[in-house]
């Protein structure tokens, strides 16, 4: 029996859906329709309460959305956060963090990972919040252990000391790769047969941007490849470069009877 929750806490690429900007179909879907916008890419991985204690909770990344996600999930305590890079729509919102540590932590320093690049990045821009986060330099295929799951930081082809993580419990294998292209082939290999895989699937059809992300087609055919039991599409931009809506997304996923999925904010699975 599963004892971990992953929660998309968030499944859009940067612009989000809708975008304010746009009126594509799309949209136009996501604003006739709450349950189809998306907000920036972020998870959390949260173990089962065996008491009436808060459960540990991990995040990977701190979208600009991060008050709103947590409000909507109800989070009232984060004891990590994992960092895949140190683009603005995947580290934005850890400025909301800052009184969790002030008013709740009681000034115990926040732990954050990432590789040496990303946290460079991180401090640099969140320089101010020195004095209360704890930061821990992962090395490429490092694996830290949290409440009986394990993460390890498997390099992807995304900005340099890009990661995404091998997310393992007892009964499930798990990658998550909001952002990347190909996977390097160690990373590949590392992967392979996974029980679930979540991965970038940024374009639908034509991918003006190969050497950082996957369009929809790509995230499947390598996921297939890959020998993945479940594709799960995340980073989705749904108008880049033609817009497809959810509706119409679904249709098109159907011939994979159930193998592969498009994430939704807030769906949860159980690992």
């Amino acid at each position: 029996m599963a004892d971990h929750t992953f929660t998309f806490m968030g499944t859009a690429a940067g612009c989000g859906v809708p975008s304010f900007f746009c009126e594509c179909p799309a949209c136009e879907e996501a604003r006739a329709d709450a349950r189809l916008a998306r907000g920036d890419c972020g998870v959390m991985i949260q173990g089962h309460p065996a008491s009436q204690e808060a459960p540990f909770t991990v995040m990977i990344d701190t979208p600009p959305d991060a008050r709103h996600q947590l409000l909507r999930e109800g989070i009232k305590k984060v004891d990590a956060i994992l960092f895949t890079h140190c683009h603005y729509d995947h580290i934005g919102g850890l400025g909301e963090y800052e009184y969790l540590v002030a008013l709740v932590r009681g000034g115990e320093r926040l732990p954050i990972y990432g590789t040496e690049e990303t946290l460079a990045g991180i401090m640099q821009e969140f320089h101010y919040m020195d004095y209360c986060l704890e930061p821990h330099v992962l090395s490429p295929f490092e694996t830290i252990h949290f409440d009986k799951v394990s993460y390890t930081a498997c390099p992807v082809t995304h900005v340099a000391g890009t990661v995404g993580y091998l997310v393992e419990t007892l009964q499930t294998r798990l990658f998550y790769a909001s952002d990347t292209a190909t996977l390097p082939e160690e990373t590949a290999a590392r992967i392979k047969g996974v029980d679930v895989l979540a991965m970038d699937a940024t374009f639908w059809k034509r991918n003006w941007n190969e050497r950082a992300h996957h369009s929809i087609q790509e995230c499947i055919e390598e996921g297939l490849a890959l020998d993945a039991k479940q594709i799960i599409l995340t980073h989705l931009c749904m108008h880049y470069d033609e817009p497809i809506t959810y509706a119409e997304l679904v249709e098109y996923l159907s011939q994979y009877k159930g193998r592969v999925r498009a994430a939704l904010d807030g769906m949860k699975l159980e690992i």
